[in-house]
């Protein structure tokens, strides 16, 4: 039992003004494994004046030594390791075999990549009779999600650090332990007090007082599209900037020529990672009507392997999803998949064998899924698969354009122009074109109902600094 009670604010470890905690359960047995203060408004407060106090220094360090402070935070991380993925594991449910890199070595890596980076960004430009420089843009509120509640965190912090902007962040209180770990590493290397701050809680009541607190210059959110809706709404207000990572439906898009086994494999893989708590997850396989038979076929072989099993045993693929809350959702997204008339293949809302104790899903593949059916529209965030014939190359980017969202996108054809035409007609801010590596320096991020603002590598940090001009 990990009990934490206390926040982070002004360089200090300190009582939160709530009494009050939040459970943390272990996805995979429903046993409490933790609590996190209840964090207020108040302590918002605290936390946003220390970040005020403490900006212009920060801001005026040089861009070296801020650099310096985030290669510390990585060296930091790798010391405590195999604690991270351990907790990471155990309060949301990612396979072993997957934390490793998705939980803990893209986190090391957000922060060096911020550090290698930030300095060419403050180069000073001429433009005709104006230099143009840029500077930090201020006090940053940083609202991360649970299904990656390091990376989530990193991928904010470590520009905003790197740009001389001072940060509050709000973790999930789903999944609140792990960033912890990370807070007491950012306190060992030395970020003067203030700088980093760390106030845990509920979204309504921590996370909104972040939107609205008038000593926070810029938000960045990730999470549902409905309460991204709900941060700039709030944040409107006082008129900061925000930056909003919300949801995804994302399409693949298989073309009559592609080779459908490395294909099908890699929409499976990318659908079930994390148990499909993934915003950028392809949830949606578009390939040829001519083709469907094969596809249903290699589809459902390679879903078949991902049995549920405990996210700590060698060997297990598919962990369980966060909560009741959630697994209860996706079963019910399930069952409306049947009832609309698409063709289940694998899978169910059924608790899966010998997993009676968690919140397991089991592995589920439906076809001759319609594009508006609502298994084709939300969101599911758990191992769902739709698959969705269609007769030509246009009603392929028809029907992937065709929800609210626009996050992630892939693309298969044997021929790289094909491929690279059809991409050029995806609304969606990255494609992955023949199973492209993932590339953790290029921009990533939302359109349509998925969100403004990119993350990641130079764009990362464009975010969090603002350009002035001096006139001459």
């Amino acid at each position: 039992m990990i009990v934490r009670d206390t926040v982070y604010i002004d360089g200090r470890w300190v009582a939160s003004e709530s009494t009050g905690s939040i459970e943390v359960l272990n996805p995979a047995t429903g046993e409490v494994i933790g609590t996190v203060p209840a964090g207020t408004a108040a302590d918002v407060d605290r936390a946003a004046r220390a970040a005020r106090r403490a900006f212009p220094g920060w801001a005026a360090t040089p861009v070296g030594d801020r650099a310096n402070r985030l290669r510390a935070v990585a060296t930091g991380l790798r010391e405590r390791e195999k604690e991270i993925v351990d907790l990471v594991i155990s309060e949301v449910g990612t396979p072993r075999a997957q934390a490793a890199i998705m939980q803990f070595g893209i986190v090391v890596q957000t922060f060096e990549d911020a550090a290698d980076r930030v300095e060419e960004l403050f180069e000073v430009e001429e433009l005709g009779n104006s230099l143009i420089r840029r500077e930090p843009i201020g006090v940053v509120g940083a609202i991360a999600p649970w299904n990656y509640p390091l990376y989530q965190i990193a991928l904010k912090i470590a520009p905003a650090l790197a740009a001389g902007c001072t940060v509050i962040v709000k973790p999930s209180e789903v999944a609140g332990l792990a960033p912890y770990l990370l807070a007491e590493i950012l306190d060992q290397a030395g970020f003067p007090p203030g700088v980093v701050n760390l106030v845990s809680g509920t979204g309504p009541e921590v996370g909104e007082a972040i939107a609205a607190h008038p000593e926070i210059d810029m938000v960045s959110f990730t999470g549902s599209d409905r309460a991204g809706r709900r941060v700039a709404e709030v944040a409107a207000a006082t008129v900061k900037k925000v930056a909003l990572e919300l949801g995804g439906k994302s399409p693949m898009v298989v073309l009559d020529d592609a080779d459908l086994e490395t294909a099908v494999l890699y929409g499976v893989t990318s659908c079930y990672a994390n148990a499909g708590q993934m915003c950028a997850a392809l949830t949606r396989m578009i390939v040829p009507r001519s083709r469907l038979a094969e596809v249903e076929q290699i589809a459902v072989r390679v879903a078949a392997s991902y049995v549920p099993g405990d996210p700590d045993a060698a060997g297990t693929t598919l962990g369980p999803v966060i909560s009741q809350v959630q697994r209860e959702r996706v079963l019910g997204l399930i069952d409306a998949g049947i009832h609309e008339g698409a063709k289940l293949l694998l899978g169910g809302p059924s608790t899966p064998t010998g997993r009676d104790r968690g919140f397991y899903v089991p592995a589920t593949v439906f076809s001759e899924v319609k594009p508006h059916a609502l298994i084709a529209q939300e969101e599911i965030f758990g191992p769902v698969l739709a698959i969705i014939p269609v007769d030509d190359e246009d009603e392929a980017v028809a029907v992937a354009n065709g929800t609210r969202y626009g996050l992630n996108a892939a693309v298969w054809s044997a021929d790289v122009a094909r491929a690279e035409r059809v991409a050029a007609q995806l609304n969606a801010s990255t494609v992955y074109i023949n199973g492209g590596k993932f590339n953790p320096s290029a921009p990533f991020g939302g359109t349509k109902g998925s969100g403004y603002g990119r993350e990641r590598g130079r764009f990362g940090l464009e975010e969090y600094l603002r350009t002035k001009s001096y006139q001459y």
